[in-house]
C-alpha cells in the first residue's frame, strides 16, 4: 500500500491529526536515513514501510484509551510501535515507555524524542524494576510465553497486554495461555489477513 493511502487510513480511520502525519514523516525519514548504517529494519521492506511498520503499529490505537495512565512498549527497537503511539498521543497526562536495551536504538528513539517532541521516555532494561503502565505492547519483541511471564511477573496489574503477532497466533496463544488464567481475544489485523493482534488483560 502506497504511502498517501496509508496516510488516508491513518486520518480516516485511525483519527490522526495532521501535526501527526507531518511528525510521522519525519520520523519515517530517520528510520529509513539511520537504516542506511544501523540496519533497523529490512531493507527489503523500506519501500513498504508505511503500510508494513507505520500502519502495523498505528492500528494499536483502536485498542488504547489515551485519556490517562501509561503505556509501555517492550523491546521498542526503531519505534515500531511505541514511537507510532506517542507521535498519535496528544495528552500531557498519558505517558508512553520505551524499553530498548540496545545503546545504538536507545540514542536513536531519545534523538526522535526530543526532535518531535514527544510525552515519552526511553528506559533500558524491563528487569530493573517494576513495569508501572496500563497498557503493554509488542511488536517482533519474544515469544509469546516469555512476555505473558513478564506481564505475570514484573508489571503491575491491572494492565492490558497488547502483542502483534503473525499466522500462528492462534496456536502460539493456545500454548501460552494454556495454564494462564488471564482472559485474552485475538483481533484481526489491517495490515495482514492471516496477522493478528493478541490482547489480554491481567487483573489483579
Amino acid at each position: 500500500m502506497q504511502e498517501q493511502n496509508v496516510i488516508k487510513l491513518l486520518k480516516s480511520d485511525l483519527k490522526f491529526s495532521d501535526s501527526s502525519i507531518k511528525k510521522l514523516k519525519i520520523f519515517v525519514r530517520s528510520v529509513i536515513e539511520s537504516n542506511k548504517k544501523y540496519n533497523f529494519i529490512s531493507k527489503t521492506s523500506e519501500i513498504d514501510i508505511w503500510h508494513r511498520h507505520v500502519l502495523d503499529s498505528a492500528q494499536l490505537v483502536k485498542f488504547i484509551n489515551f485519556k490517562n495512565g501509561s503505556l509501555a512498549d517492550l523491546g521498542s527497537g526503531a519505534g515500531f510501535p511505541g514511537i507510532v503511539l506517542a507521535i498519535f498521543n496528544s495528552n500531557v497526562d498519558f505517558h508512553v515507555k520505551l524499553y530498548e536495551k540496545s545503546p545504538v536504538k536507545s540514542a536513536f528513539l531519545k534523538k526522535i524524542v526530543d526532535q518531535l517532541d514527544l510525552n515519552a521516555k526511553i528506559l533500558k532494561n524491563i528487569y530493573d524494576d517494576k513495569i508501572e503502565s496500563d497498557y503493554i505492547v509488542c511488536r517482533a519483541f519474544k515469544k509469546l510465553d516469555r512476555i505473558i511471564q513478564v506481564s505475570r511477573e514484573i508489571a503491575k496489574k491491572p494492565h492490558k497486554l497488547i502483542v502483534l503477532k503473525g499466522q500462528n497466533a492462534q496456536k502460539e496463544a493456545n500454548n501460552a495461555f494454556q495454564n494462564n488464567k488471564y482472559p485474552y481475544k485475538l483481533e484481526s489485523s489491517m495490515t495482514n489477513d492471516k496477522s493478528k493482534i493478541i490482547i489480554a488483560k491481567f487483573k489483579k
